[in-house]
């Protein structure tokens, strides 16, 4: 399976606790912090919604 790159590049400071947990569930949390993912819809759908506070690489 395809893995994927995702970067934490923005604060989840006075952002909707929707997206902190977003941020949390996937392993983020600081800025500069990075995870490597599989690359399902599900991941894909959590990445679409913090997409202004991440950074996507193949």
């Amino acid at each position: 399976m395809a893995k994927i790159k995702v970067t934490q590049i923005a604060s989840t400071i006075d952002r909707p606790m929707n997206q902190k947990r977003v941020i949390e569930s996937l392993g983020l949390g600081k800025i500069s912090k990075m995870r490597e993912h599989n690359d399902t819809p599900q991941i894909r759908g959590m990445i679409n919604k913090v997409k202004h506070l991440v950074k996507v690489t193949n």
